[in-house]
């Protein structure tokens, strides 16, 4: 079974940034896709950006051009680096791991945007 741990979530004002962290730890053999969800009260789970095992990005458009998404192989973790945020961005924030048929989550950190 794959753990993944979040970190790095928080309360900032809007413009500020914040950077989240993904650690996968567990029966993880080899490089897949990563990437977070958020999901806010009452709202559903929506995609905010996921890498691919070779690397390629891939972003919702709401947070395009002020998120980045990376990644450290070597330390079978994943980041979020969110820049100009905004309430709208307020949510909790689930990272995931893809490895073969099999979808992990982790347990979700809350990023919350407010002045």
């Amino acid at each position: 079974q794959v753990q993944l741990v979040e970190s790095g979530g928080g309360l900032v004002q809007p413009g500020g940034s914040l950077r989240l962290s993904c650690a996968a730890s567990g029966s993880v053999f080899g490089i897949y896709p990563m990437g977070w969800y958020r999901q806010a009260p009452g709202e559903q789970r929506d995609m905010v950006a996921l890498i691919t095992s070779s690397g390629n990005t891939n972003y919702a458009n709401s947070v395009k051009g002020r998120f980045t998404i990376s990644r450290d192989n070597a330390k079978n973790t994943v980041y979020l680096q969110m820049s100009s945020l905004k309430p709208e961005d307020t949510a909790v924030y689930y990272c995931y791991i893809h490895a073969g048929s099999r979808i992990s989550w982790g347990q979700g950190t809350q990023v919350t945007v407010s002045s």
